[in-house]
């Protein structure tokens, strides 16, 4: 046997003898009771089991976690493990509570329909309650990545949680976000700079260390206020990637998708998560 036909049979030998782990996904659910929310918040927690090789975890939080079954988050964490594309990640999906326009949105900020008023209060939830309860339950105090997600409403929630605690994330996606959010309704004196999320980053004295995955789908609606050909999901999204280069962020820390033929619904964005996943978290 030469020396390179030897070499071989021991790589092959080693691969038999110590195969990768496989990565099952768990999913248990708790429960919280929030003094800032006055309610208790039902959360999933998914985890992958198996030899994570000493890597840390990573952790992403994920907005109406009541949708988890729609989006097939679990069958999407398996294929990407099975694929070796994901580094050992937990995500913990929240549910929303029945005053979800309330409590999503831009904290402090109320959009001229009074929708958002606890967006401050859920801000604090998550950093203040959550956040504490899942190092304790997982017995880390730090993470590799942390990431915040979230569709539609739920995705302009992430978003501004993100921007204001970049002590606590390092990335955002946010999948057919409500970035229209205004403070003035449209006929009413609208203009682009009622937008509210808009406003908040172009007045920011900040340039927080974060990351921005952002998704649409070219029927996420049918509206087109300024008449331009374009749906306003697309301009709002696009308006907004604009305000963030001038806050001097680059190609690399912006990632946008398109979706052509995608639509405003969880069958869009699941088949959009794996892409975020392999961003946030790939190998």
């Amino acid at each position: 046997m030469d020396k390179l036909t030897f070499a071989a049979f021991i790589i092959t030998a080693m691969n038999l003898c110590w195969p990768e782990t496989e990565m099952n996904i768990t999913i248990t659910p708790y429960t919280i009771q929030s003094t800032y929310l006055g309610r208790e918040v039902v959360y999933k927690v998914l985890m992958p089991e198996g030899d994570t090789h000493g890597q840390p975890l990573n952790l992403l939080l994920l907005n109406d976690g009541q949708e988890l079954e729609n989006l097939h988050l679990s069958e999407t964490l398996q294929d990407l493990y099975a694929a070796n594309e994901l580094k050992p990640t937990v995500v913990v999906a929240i549910d929303c509570g029945t005053e979800r326009t309330q409590e999503y949105g831009v904290a402090g900020i109320p959009d001229y329909a009074k929708r958002g008023a606890k967006a401050d209060l859920y801000t604090s939830f998550i950093i203040e309650e959550l956040m504490p309860a899942i190092k304790k339950q997982l017995k880390t105090t730090q993470f590799g990545t942390v990431a915040f997600a979230g569709c539609s409403l739920g995705g302009l929630s992430a978003l501004d949680i993100a921007w204001h605690h970049p002590e606590v994330f390092n990335m955002v996606g946010v999948f057919s976000g409500s970035l229209w959010w205004r403070s003035k309704d449209i006929g009413k004196g609208y203009t682009d700079d009622d937008r509210i999320m808009h406003r908040v980053i172009r007045e920011s004295n900040t340039k927080p260390n974060l990351k921005f995955w952002l998704q649409t789908g070219t029927k996420d609606e049918t509206a087109d206020r300024n008449q331009n050909g374009i749906i306003d999901a697309i301009d709002d999204t696009i308006d907004l990637i604009k305000e963030l280069r001038a806050k001097g962020y680059t190609n690399s820390d912006i990632t946008y998708l398109e979706v052509v033929g995608g639509e405003h619904n969880t069958e869009t964005w699941g088949k959009a998560m794996p892409k975020f996943l392999v961003k946030a978290f790939g190998k």
